[in-house]
């Protein structure tokens, strides 16, 4: 490989580490929500997966079915990781022209 084939490929990746840094910027800053129950229990996290906020209806906080409410969380949370996990693919195939690059993850 010549001089100005490394030289080059090294200014690509400082480009994709850049790209990269600037995902994980958006990603934090953004925000994906997931429900359950008709609405009645809403997660809200970040792309990051990070949880921002839980909020439960008082209507469905029934002390003799919590059951049902730790049902409705876990859904609602689950529905929103998979919403993040979709935000995440998303930002990464722009960063990869859409090849799936093995071993490429966000470091989250």
């Amino acid at each position: 490989m010549s001089k100005g084939g490394l030289g080059d490929m090294m200014k690509q990746v400082q480009k994709m580490q850049s790209k990269m840094a600037e995902i994980q910027a958006e990603l934090e800053a953004s925000q994906v929500e997931g429900s359950s129950g008709g609405g009645m229990v809403k997660v809200v996290a970040n792309g990051k997966n990070e949880i921002v906020s839980l909020t439960i209806d008082p209507e469905v906080v029934n002390k003799d079915d919590i059951e049902m409410l730790q049902d409705l969380i876990v859904a609602a949370v689950n529905q929103t990781r998979e919403k993040v996990q979709d935000l995440q693919s998303e930002q990464m195939s722009s960063l990869t022209g859409g090849l799936k690059i093995p071993g490429l993850n966000l470091p989250f």
